[in-house]
């Protein structure tokens, strides 16, 4: 059920950070786009990833977030995939660690999209229910912009 490759699923249209980007930019970013992951990268090269709980758990006044980098909060060391790695290897991921996020890099860890636990369970909700009544605007194709 789950053998398709992360690829037909994954997110493609990024935003990302850089290590120096400072809090009170990530801040907004989490804001204004209604996400909790923001993959941090370095020469378009996956370096770590920030997300909504790292600002919390860190206890950094929002004072400080101005003069804060990315860099100080983020976790460099992440579980990551590739884009053809199958839907079950992230579901099992997300269930053994309990995060919610994963990158997909390719080999020289290039960043090139990243798979949430909800693009999991909306995988499977489409199976079992190809025309809902509620959430119709999920089952759209995405627009990329540029």
């Amino acid at each position: 059920m789950m053998n398709e490759a992360i690829k037909t699923i994954m997110s493609t249209n990024l935003i990302t950070v850089s290590p120096s980007t400072k809090l009170n930019e990530v801040r907004q970013i989490f804001m204004e786009n209604n996400i909790h992951h923001i993959p941090v990268v370095r020469y378009k090269k996956l370096v770590g990833i920030i997300t909504t709980y790292d600002l919390w758990k860190n206890e950094i006044a929002p004072d400080d977030y101005k003069k804060t980098p990315v860099s100080e909060v983020m976790h460099s060391k992440v579980a990551k995939l590739n884009a053809e790695d199958k839907i079950g290897t992230a579901a099992e991921i997300f269930l053994d660690n309990r995060f919610h996020a994963l990158p997909v890099v390719q080999e020289d860890m290039t960043l090139i999209g990243i798979v949430t636990s909800f693009d999991v369970l909306l995988y499977e909700f489409k199976k079992e229910y190809p025309k809902p009544i509620l959430f119709k605007h999920l089952f759209e194709p995405q627009k990329l912009t540029a």
